[in-house]
């Protein structure tokens, strides 16, 4: 056996997993279909994740937030939402809970790219970009995959961390039923009038919400949801006028739009992978779950997959166990799948709540906050749960995570 995992995925997530795994001295091999990131010195990455105080953990336990720039790395102590249809706020403070941040904003591709630093200092990883699966065989005692360059492996364990599109997850014919929101999320990189106060914002509007994401810098990265229709004609405007658009649909509360970067968009939609686990296989992050980014918690439900899958496998490693056995990742299954249910139906909620049109909803909805906000446990326990700091956590999301299980039969 050539090695103990093949992890088909090097970003976020697949890093996230082979450091977890490399760290207890499983010998791995990842591969990936893209180039390895570039972190632009003189520019921000468009794409950036919230991080929970959980997703911090990890990395720290890791060795991989050390590798992070600092100025790719903002921390955020508060959290502003309000409704467009009501007079609903709600605001989020980490010091209501004695805590010294909410989380972080972070730059994928220096994330990613920290990942694979401390990935590259195990001589147990083989890490192959640019190198397509074209095949994937699995039997009773192990999985083969052979890429387009010829080169094949062999392992007990393969896991698909390949995205949304996953290749590995339609190759083991695993359903993935889509939702689809019928929205574009706009993406930039803006700079404002008013500093950014190190608060997340987040209005919700007719069309879909619209959130300003502090970065290190004093910018922000805005994640703008909105209707296909809406979408087009946004992306359609020249700059000034896309400018006064977006500070008006934010009612200038960090004043005026100086300055955007290039705006991108992507369309959104909710997908759940009808099974977690195949034959000697398993599913992470987005490959098993997709969700609609207006509570940000993509990235920290896909390291959560991550870190648990590779607490089962370490633990069965130990004992003396298949890592590849049914029984296994059905743990992984089993601890991963309600976990992310709760998460992904709570957005999928939310979503359908806040662009519902009627008179009485909108009131209904206002009030919900405006009572939210002014209850000091229940505020608290949303606080605490969307931090990642409740809940069934894996060892390496605690801040002192416990040693792997003790080796037995």
């Amino acid at each position: 056996m050539q090695h103990d995992v093949i992890v088909v995925g090097a970003g976020l997530v697949g890093g996230v997993l082979a450091n977890a795994l490399a760290a207890q001295g499983l010998r791995l091999v990842v591969v990936d279909s893209g180039s390895a990131p570039v972190v632009d010195p003189q520019h921000c990455d468009i794409r950036v994740s919230a991080l929970g105080r959980a997703a911090d953990n990890v990395l720290r336990n890791l060795g991989i937030w050390e590798e992070m720039p600092r100025q790719r790395v903002s921390p955020f102590r508060a959290m502003v939402v309000w409704d467009a249809g009501s007079v609903g706020a709600i605001r989020f403070d980490a010091a209501e809970i004695a805590q010294p941040y909410l989380g972080h904003i972070v730059e994928n591709n220096a994330l990613i790219d920290a990942s694979h630093q401390v990935l590259s200092r195990f001589d147990t990883v083989t890490v192959l970009w640019r190198s397509r699966v074209q095949e994937l065989v699995t039997s009773a005692h192990s999985v083969r995959i052979e890429l387009s360059g010829g080169e094949a492996f062999t392992a007990r364990v393969l896991v698909g961390a390949d995205g949304a599109g996953s290749w590995v997850r339609r190759r083991l014919a695993i359903g993935s039923p889509r939702h689809d929101y019928a929205q574009r999320a706009i993406v930039a990189q803006v700079e404002t009038e008013k500093p950014h106060q190190q608060t997340a914002w987040q209005r919700f509007l007719p069309t879909g919400p619209l959130a300003f994401l502090p970065l290190a810098d004093g910018s922000s990265s805005i994640v703008w949801s909105c209707d296909r229709p809406t979408a087009d004609e946004l992306l359609e405007l020249d700059d000034a006028s896309f400018r006064a658009r977006l500070a008006s649909a934010f009612e200038h509360r960090l004043g005026d739009i100086l300055r955007c970067g290039p705006p991108r968009s992507f369309p959104l939609s909710r997908s759940d992978a009808e099974a977690y686990i195949a034959n000697r296989s398993a599913l992470i992050g987005d490959a098993a779950h997709t969700v609609h980014p207006l509570a940000g918690q993509g990235a920290n439900l896909g390291i959560a997959d991550a870190v648990t899958l590779a607490e089962v496998l370490v633990d069965a490693a130990n004992s003396g166990k298949d890592l590849g056995g049914r029984a296994v990742l059905r743990r992984y299954e089993r601890w991963r799948k309600s976990e992310n249910a709760l998460m992904m139906y709570a957005m999928h909620g939310l979503q359908r709540l806040f662009s519902a049109p009627w008179g009485l909803v909108r009131g209904v909805r206002g009030l919900g906050l405006r009572v939210t906000d002014r209850s000091g446990p229940l505020k608290h326990a949303i606080i605490r749960r969307a931090m990642g700091l409740d809940g069934d956590l894996p060892r390496l999301a605690r801040p002192n995570p416990a040693p792997p299980a003790e080796s037995g039969p």
